[in-house]
Formats: structure tokens, sequence, C-alpha cells
């Protein structure tokens, strides 16, 4: 006997859909009969690859004694929160506001009227256990204090509302962004990198992004900013966070050494990954292993996240099982190695290399197995690379030079019953996510430009085409497509991160537009216009006429909202608004029209406040400030494109120039104003350096 949610195109709806619990999808009639019976809603929100979401799937949520008092006494619903981010967003804020903590699977009970939380938590044991109580023993407790206490529920509700609501307003702010504000904010965030951290250890790219920012400087600070953000590249590409073997990095480290990765591969942590590892190389900390785990992460690209269509796939689970026997999957068993499989597999000479280079041992590091991290930096050897080549066979069933192409287990049935010539993979979630796969272009289009690899930006231009061509309904922008099919309207990170994917390709194919090879791909203008075209729509439907910045969902796709939010906080993915400003802000040097940079000032304003009250929350809002206030158009030839745009100018946009003044090969603009025509290659580097670091 399946629910509701057996109908749904959402995986993550899917695995529910077993369940004896009797979900209902967030809907108007799911809302109207809450309301009806004036039941109080359990609402569930978790992502497919989340193994917390897993585990209390198959426990709480398929207990018969559990499902039978949830059904009778309350509305179940569930939500993937990669479906409607805006949702979770709301009520994830509610859960800080009642717990001071936050996570998934995030579990919150709405009174049925206004959908208001008055309780809430993240994991619940079907007995009590890890000091948390057994869920029958808490939806009982609910129930009662939902009937028995209505003036506390009311009062309750009043004050969560009520800081929703100013939280969502968050009045314009009075503070100048000056250079001051910028400085104060980049050392606070660079610090958070910088720290020491007793716990787990989590990419944080829109900190190591601005972090990267200040390397070019002479800020007074207690912090080595080039240190600081190199050794977040090797801790990346060195740590056991990426996959060694294949490719892609995992979501983060359960410790504070970057050694036993949460095994789940995310889209959008790679794709900022291979962008910030792309940018250390074009600043000048040109370490072979950042160079290598951006292409072996591409191959792992192509191999299995990337659909015939040509976009990319949204997630890999962390679990997957090793015989088909199995009832549960395991944590990391797709990835991780016994000491005697690697005895077995490898000659012995490889084996002593393996371990003098990989934290490899008898005991293991990861409950008795072992998760391959490298000890230090530099080019792998060729009996290394033999030996982990072999290590690929094993789980691939082939070579990485034969096995081209990997097609997804797009469930536990479909894992389980296929005849795979390796280890059993993990499933991959196929949806195609527009904000997503926005990062994964933006990534490989600034690989391509600073390493001059066509490769990288056929693969970016494929999954841009792809959703430009199929992302449109009734000329509307969706964020999802589940199999050709497109669902669920756009939101603000869709938009934002699409526009700045679009003007990456622009610059990208300045770089690589120029020989035979890239005839067939669109051209620089392309891009451009397709940029302008979207954010027109972004403007459209998602700017706050009254506040400035813009707002989560559309107006006419967000009734079902509690408040209308303005993406500003950073989270694993960078915020919305800090996004769209910096691309306000290219988008006005690439172009005549001087209303992007008023609204761009516009929505800085809007967030001044909370860049100066508590700028370690928004670091892309910094980085949107450092666009403003150091902008910088490059114009010149073609054949001098390529030598700029491989170059690490973080705040500054190149066009190729046909009229030239006579005797220039090259003219800088800071914004508003333009610097002598430079004459000399030596003179034109200095102007752009100089623009670059002025104030």
């Amino acid at each position: 006997m399946v629910n509701r949610l057996a109908q749904s195109q959402s995986l993550y709806l899917r695995k529910h859909s077993e369940n004896p619990i009797d979900w209902w999808p967030w809907c108007d009639e799911a809302l109207e009969t809450a309301r009806s019976e004036n039941k109080p809603i359990f609402l569930s929100i978790g992502y497919s690859s989340c193994h917390w979401c897993t585990v209390m799937e198959g426990e709480a949520f398929s207990d018969r004694a559990i499902a039978q008092y949830m059904n009778s006494q309350f509305i179940p619903i569930k939500v993937d929160r990669e479906e409607r981010p805006d949702i979770d967003s709301i009520y994830m804020q509610t859960l800080q506001m009642m717990t001071g903590q936050g996570g998934w699977p995030l579990n919150v009970f709405l009174t049925p009227d206004e959908r208001i939380p008055f309780y809430g938590g993240t994991y619940f044991p079907v007995e009590a256990r890890y000091g948390r109580p057994a869920f029958l023993e808490v939806l009982q407790a609910i129930r009662r204090f939902y009937d028995t206490e209505k003036g506390k529920v009311e009062a309750f509700k009043a004050e969560i509302l009520e800081n929703l609501q100013q939280s969502a307003a968050l009045s314009a702010g009075t503070a100048e962004l000056n250079r001051e504000i910028f400085q104060k904010g980049w050392e606070l965030n660079t610090g958070i990198i910088a720290g020491s951290n007793p716990g787990p250890s989590f990419p944080m790219m829109p900190y190591a992004e601005l972090a990267l920012r200040g390397t070019r400087f002479n800020f007074d600070s207690k912090y080595d900013s080039k240190q600081v953000c190199t050794q977040r590249g090797l801790d990346l590409a060195l740590g056991g966070i990426y996959d060694h073997v294949a490719g892609g990095f995992h979501r983060y480290t359960v410790d504070a050494t970057w050694t036993v990765p949460h095994f789940e591969k995310m889209l959008y942590d790679n794709g900022q990954i291979v962008e910030y590892l792309a940018n250390l190389w074009s600043a000048g900390i040109q370490e072979p292993a950042f160079e290598s785990a951006i292409a072996r992460t591409v191959e792992w690209l192509k191999r299995e996240m990337t659909a015939t269509a040509g976009y990319f796939y949204a997630a890999q689970d962390a679990d997957s099982f090793n015989t088909s026997e199995e009832v549960e999957p395991e944590e990391g068993a797709f990835y991780v190695w016994t000491y005697s499989e690697l005895e077995q597999l490898l000659t012995d000479e490889e084996l002593v290399e393996i371990q003098a280079q990989f934290t490899v041992t008898r005991g293991g590091n990861f409950e008795g197995k072992n998760v391959l991290q490298r000890h230090q930096p530099g080019k792998l050897s060729a009996t290394v690379e033999t030996a982990l080549a072999k290590l690929f066979a094993v789980r691939y069933g082939g070579n990485p030079d034969t096995v081209k192409t990997f097609l997804p287990a797009r469930n536990n049935q479909e894992a389980k019953n296929e005849s795979w010539p390796g280890r059993i993979p993990a499933v991959t979630d196929t949806k195609m996510i527009a904000a997503w796969n926005s990062l994964m272009i933006s990534g490989l289009a600034r690989a391509a430009a600073v390493f001059g690899n066509l490769d990288y930006l056929e693969l970016a231009v494929n999954a841009a085409n792809f959703i430009l061509d199929n992302q449109w309904q009734n000329g509307r922008f969706q964020r999802l497509n589940y199999d050709g099919q497109s669902a669920v309207a756009a939101q603000s990170e869709d938009y934002a991160l699409f526009v700045k994917a679009l003007l990456d390709l622009h610059q990208a194919s300045l770089n690589l537009g120029n020989g035979e090879a890239t005839q067939q791909l669109p051209n620089s203008q392309f891009w451009l216009e397709k940029a302008v075209q979207v954010q027109e729509e972004f403007d459209e439907f998602l700017w706050s006429v009254e506040l400035g910045g813009y707002y989560n969902a559309a107006k006419d796709v967000s009734g079902d909202l509690l408040v209308r939010e303005r993406s500003y906080i950073d989270n694993a993915t960078p915020a919305a608004n800090g996004i769209a400003i910096a691309s306000l802000v290219r988008l006005a040097l690439l172009g005549p029209n001087l209303e992007y940079l008023d609204r761009a000032e516009q929505a800085l304003q809007a967030f001044s406040s909370i860049v100066r009250d508590a700028p370690q929350a928004c670091p892309s809002l910094l980085s949107a400030i450092d666009w403003y206030q150091h902008s910088t158009l490059i114009r010149t030839s073609p054949d001098l494109i390529s030598g700029l745009i491989s170059q690490y100018y973080p705040t500054a946009v190149c066009q190729i120039e046909a009229d030239l003044p006579e005797g220039a090969i090259g003219l800088v603009c800071e914004c508003l104003t333009c610097k002598e025509p430079a004459k000399t290659q030596e003179m034109l580097l200095a102007e752009i350096q100089q623009s670059q670091r002025r104030g």
C-alpha cells in the first residue's frame, strides 16, 4: 500500500511513499484539510541525500504505532527542500528561533489555520536515545499541548510571527558601505576559515571566495590571506572530502582534520569548489593537486552526473549497498577500502607508495576501513596513479580510460537489482535544479578560461543551453526538470546564479572564442544578451520596489508562504542577493544601461545594516560591495583577451574593442571613468591592477 507521495516526481518524497504515514505533499488541499478538520500540521522537510532523513524514514516514519497516531491526530506533510527552498528557509528560521539550532530532517508542528509553528526539532528516534525523546511521546505531548493550552499556543504563535515579519522586513540601513566596512567584513570572514574548528569541516565556499579577494589588497590584518586561501584549497584537494579515486567532492568531513567525509556528493559544492580552485590557480597559487582535482572532478561530472540532454544531476547519496541481499545501505560503502582489499589489489611497490602518500593503515580511519587522504601536495607518481586506477576498476568494473559513462541508480531497488560490473553505487538524484546547474556552469566556465580547456567550456555550454531551451513555461523561468518535464517556478537563487553563469560564459567565450574548434559554440554576445533577458524577468517578478533587493519567490507564486523573505545570509550556497548585486554591476559595465548600477546601489543600501552589524553572516554581500567599489572594465583586442581573462582580477570584466584609439592596445574604465589609453602591455596591466586596488 502506497500513500500520496508515490506519484511525486521528487526522489525524496517517493522514498516515503511506502510509509504507513498518510503523507500529503505541500498543496492547497492538504492545507485546507488541516483547517477544516482543525488538526495541527506535522511538516517534515528534508532532501534525498540527507543521511538522517533516510534514517528517520526507515525508523520513525515506518513505525505503525507512530503512523496510526500521526494519521488520526495530525495532517502530515512532506516537503523536499530542494524543490521548495522558500518553504524550507522560513521554517528553518523558526526552528532556530525556538531551539537555537537547525538541520535536517526539519520537523515542525504548525497551527492549521495560519501555518505558524509552535514546536519543532530535527531527528526524532522511535525509542528515547541520544538524549532525545521517543517520537510517539513527542506526538502525544504536542497534541495535548495544542488541545489544552490554547492561550500558550496563541502567545507562542504571535511571538514567532512577529519575529519572522521583523526579520523579513529588515529595514533599509543607513550605514555607509565604505572601505572600512568592507575591510572589517573581510577580516571577520577570513577568520572564520582561518581558525581551527573542533567540529565538522565544511567547504564554506562563499567565505573562501571573499577571503581570496582580499589577497590583492595590503590590508593591515592578523591573517595572511594568501596562506589562508591556499590552506583551504589544500584541505579540499588533499583531504578525505575529495574522492581521490574517481573525482568529485563530498559534502563535508565529520572531523576537524578533513579526513572522514559525510559521503554524499552535492552538485552545488562541486561547482563552487571547481571555481575556487581555478581562481587560486589564476591568482598564482599553482599547486598541481588543484589542477588534478579539477580535472578528475570534471571526469566524474561527465561520467556520472551529466544527463544525455546536457544538464547535471543534483546529488549522490552517502549510503550504498555492499550486496543486493542487504536491507539497508551502509554509509560510505562505495568509497572506502579495507587494508586486506588493498593488499590483494596492489603490488607491494604500489601499496608502499599508497601508504606513503595517503592515510592507509591496517586499522583504518573509518570503522575499520580506509578513507584516502593525502599527506602532502604535489604531483602524484606514476606508481600511485596506477594504484588509484586499480581501485577505480574495482568500483566501476573498468579502467578510467574506458568507463566514460556510468549510468545512475535512481533508487534503492535499481541499485540492488542492476547487475553492476563493480561495486553497487550510491543512488543518484537525477533531477535538474537550475541554481545548482548554474553553480557548476560557472565553475566550468572559470576553469575553461583559466586553463584554456575547451572541453570544460563545451560541458558548461551544453548545460546552459538545456536550461535556456527547456526551463521556460508560459514565459516564466522554472527551477526544476524531471526527465524532460520542467516544474516549480524559479526562485531568486535560480535567477541570480543563472545570470552569473551566463556572464561567466560570456567571459570564457571571449577567452576561447577565437579558434576553429569553437565555431559551433555560441559567441560571447549571445551569452550577454541571454543574461540581460533573464535579468529583466528577475527584476520584473522578484525585485522589491518597497525595500530593495530580491524576494525569494515571485508574488504570484508565494501565497502559501507566511512571509516573503529576501535571501542575504550565506549557507552552503551563496545568498541570492549577494550574487544578484554583483551581476548588476557586471551588467552595468558591459552595457549602457546604468539602471543596473542604480539597482545595485539600492540593494546594497537595503542590506547595509546587516553588512555592518553581522558581516560574518553575509560574505556574498561583501563580495558584491567589492564589485561595486572596484568594478573595472577592460576593453582590448582579441589577441590580448586570453592573457587577461585567465588572470585573477575578481572585479573586472573584459570586452573586445575593435575601435581603440590610435596607438592604444587597451582601455581601462572604472565604472563611470576611463583611464588614459594604454599603449603598452606594461601600462595596461598597471592600470588594471591600480583599478582593482583603488580606494
